[in-house]
Protein backbone atom coordinates (compact mmCIF):
# COMPACT_ATOMS: atom_id res chain seq x y z
CA UNK A 1 0.00 0.00 0.00
CA UNK A 2 2.87 2.41 0.70
CA UNK A 3 4.18 1.85 -2.79
CA UNK A 4 0.85 2.78 -4.35
CA UNK A 5 0.60 5.92 -2.21
CA UNK A 6 4.08 6.93 -3.31
CA UNK A 7 3.28 6.40 -6.99
CA UNK A 8 0.00 8.35 -6.63
CA UNK A 9 1.80 11.23 -4.91
CA UNK A 10 4.38 11.39 -7.69
CA UNK A 11 1.66 11.26 -10.35
CA UNK A 12 -0.32 14.06 -8.69
CA UNK A 13 2.80 16.19 -8.32
CA UNK A 14 3.63 15.62 -11.98
CA UNK A 15 0.12 16.71 -13.02
CA UNK A 16 0.38 19.82 -10.84
CA UNK A 17 3.59 21.02 -12.52
CA UNK A 18 2.86 23.36 -15.47
CA UNK A 19 4.22 22.46 -18.87
CA UNK A 20 7.63 24.16 -18.84
CA UNK A 21 7.86 24.10 -22.61
CA UNK A 22 4.84 26.38 -22.81
CA UNK A 23 6.73 28.94 -20.73
CA UNK A 24 9.76 29.09 -23.03
CA UNK A 25 10.09 32.47 -24.73
CA UNK A 26 8.91 32.64 -28.33
CA UNK A 27 11.32 33.52 -31.13
CA UNK A 28 10.54 37.24 -31.00
CA UNK A 29 10.07 37.36 -27.26
CA UNK A 30 13.18 39.23 -26.24
CA UNK A 31 16.93 39.11 -26.10
CA UNK A 32 18.95 35.92 -26.23
CA UNK A 33 22.54 35.61 -25.03
CA UNK A 34 24.95 33.19 -26.69
CA UNK A 35 27.91 32.39 -24.47
CA UNK A 36 31.09 30.82 -25.79
CA UNK A 37 33.53 29.44 -23.23
CA UNK A 38 37.17 29.15 -24.35
CA UNK A 39 40.31 27.97 -22.62
CA UNK A 40 43.63 29.50 -23.62
CA UNK A 41 46.27 26.84 -24.13
CA UNK A 42 49.04 26.76 -21.51
CA UNK A 43 51.26 29.79 -21.84
CA UNK A 44 49.02 31.34 -24.53
CA UNK A 45 46.73 33.60 -22.48
CA UNK A 46 48.46 36.84 -23.51
CA UNK A 47 48.65 35.76 -27.15
CA UNK A 48 44.96 34.81 -27.14
CA UNK A 49 44.08 38.17 -25.57
CA UNK A 50 46.01 39.84 -28.38
CA UNK A 51 44.22 37.71 -31.00
CA UNK A 52 40.83 38.77 -29.61
CA UNK A 53 41.81 42.44 -29.56
CA UNK A 54 43.50 42.57 -32.97
CA UNK A 55 41.43 40.13 -35.03
CA UNK A 56 38.19 38.99 -33.39
CA UNK A 57 37.07 42.43 -32.22
CA UNK A 58 37.33 43.85 -35.76
CA UNK A 59 35.14 41.03 -37.07
CA UNK A 60 32.74 41.46 -34.15
CA UNK A 61 32.38 45.18 -34.84
CA UNK A 62 31.61 44.57 -38.50
CA UNK A 63 29.01 41.95 -37.57
CA UNK A 64 27.46 44.26 -34.96
CA UNK A 65 27.20 47.10 -37.50
CA UNK A 66 25.56 44.65 -39.94
CA UNK A 67 22.92 43.84 -37.31
CA UNK A 68 24.08 40.29 -36.58
CA UNK A 69 24.03 40.96 -32.82
CA UNK A 70 23.48 43.88 -30.48
CA UNK A 71 26.60 43.71 -28.32
CA UNK A 72 29.40 41.41 -27.25
CA UNK A 73 31.56 41.32 -24.16
CA UNK A 74 34.61 39.21 -23.43
CA UNK A 75 35.32 38.47 -19.78
CA UNK A 76 38.02 36.56 -18.01
CA UNK A 77 37.90 35.20 -14.46
CA UNK A 78 39.46 37.54 -11.95
CA UNK A 79 41.11 34.63 -10.15
CA UNK A 80 42.22 32.49 -13.09
CA UNK A 81 42.57 28.86 -12.17
CA UNK A 82 41.90 29.18 -8.44
CA UNK A 83 38.23 28.23 -8.43
CA UNK A 84 36.86 24.86 -9.48
CA UNK A 85 33.86 26.70 -10.93
CA UNK A 86 36.05 28.47 -13.52
CA UNK A 87 38.88 26.00 -13.90
CA UNK A 88 37.68 24.83 -17.30
CA UNK A 89 37.71 28.21 -19.08
CA UNK A 90 39.82 31.36 -19.36
CA UNK A 91 37.69 33.49 -21.68
CA UNK A 92 33.92 33.88 -21.89
CA UNK A 93 32.49 35.73 -24.89
CA UNK A 94 28.81 36.64 -24.54
CA UNK A 95 26.82 37.91 -27.51
CA UNK A 96 23.49 39.67 -26.93
CA UNK A 97 21.06 39.07 -29.77
CA UNK A 98 17.61 40.40 -30.54
CA UNK A 99 15.85 37.03 -30.33
CA UNK A 100 16.19 33.27 -30.92
CA UNK A 101 16.13 33.63 -34.69
CA UNK A 102 19.11 36.00 -34.49
CA UNK A 103 20.89 33.52 -32.21
CA UNK A 104 20.40 30.76 -34.77
CA UNK A 105 21.90 33.01 -37.47
CA UNK A 106 24.90 34.14 -35.38
CA UNK A 107 27.42 31.71 -36.86
CA UNK A 108 26.57 32.58 -40.45
CA UNK A 109 26.61 36.29 -39.63
CA UNK A 110 30.05 36.07 -38.03
CA UNK A 111 31.32 34.06 -41.01
CA UNK A 112 30.06 36.76 -43.40
CA UNK A 113 31.70 39.47 -41.29
CA UNK A 114 34.96 37.52 -41.33
CA UNK A 115 34.91 37.49 -45.13
CA UNK A 116 34.21 41.23 -45.26
CA UNK A 117 36.95 42.12 -42.76
CA UNK A 118 39.50 39.59 -44.04
CA UNK A 119 38.72 39.21 -47.75
CA UNK A 120 41.94 37.28 -48.45
CA UNK A 121 41.11 33.58 -48.07
CA UNK A 122 44.74 32.64 -47.34
CA UNK A 123 44.84 35.18 -44.49
CA UNK A 124 41.55 33.86 -43.07
CA UNK A 125 43.07 30.38 -43.08
CA UNK A 126 46.21 31.65 -41.30
CA UNK A 127 44.05 33.41 -38.71
CA UNK A 128 42.04 30.24 -38.14
CA UNK A 129 45.17 28.14 -37.80
CA UNK A 130 46.66 30.68 -35.40
CA UNK A 131 43.54 30.72 -33.21
CA UNK A 132 43.66 26.91 -33.02
CA UNK A 133 47.16 27.13 -31.52
CA UNK A 134 45.99 29.64 -28.90
CA UNK A 135 42.79 28.23 -27.44
CA UNK A 136 40.39 25.32 -27.17
CA UNK A 137 36.61 25.47 -27.33
CA UNK A 138 35.02 24.47 -24.01
CA UNK A 139 31.27 24.86 -24.55
CA UNK A 140 28.45 27.05 -25.82
CA UNK A 141 25.38 28.03 -23.83
CA UNK A 142 22.26 29.94 -24.86
CA UNK A 143 20.57 32.06 -22.22
CA UNK A 144 17.42 34.18 -22.00
CA UNK A 145 16.64 36.98 -19.56
CA UNK A 146 14.43 36.22 -16.60
CA UNK A 147 11.15 38.09 -16.95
Amino acid sequence: MIGIRFVLAIALAWLAVPDLRAQAPAAGDGPVYVAYYWRAKPGQTAAYNDYIQTIAEKIDEDARKAGVFEEVVTVTPSQMGTSAAIADWTHLRVFKLKDRAAAEALGKGLDAATIRVVPDEAQRKRNSERSATLRDFVRQEIWTALR
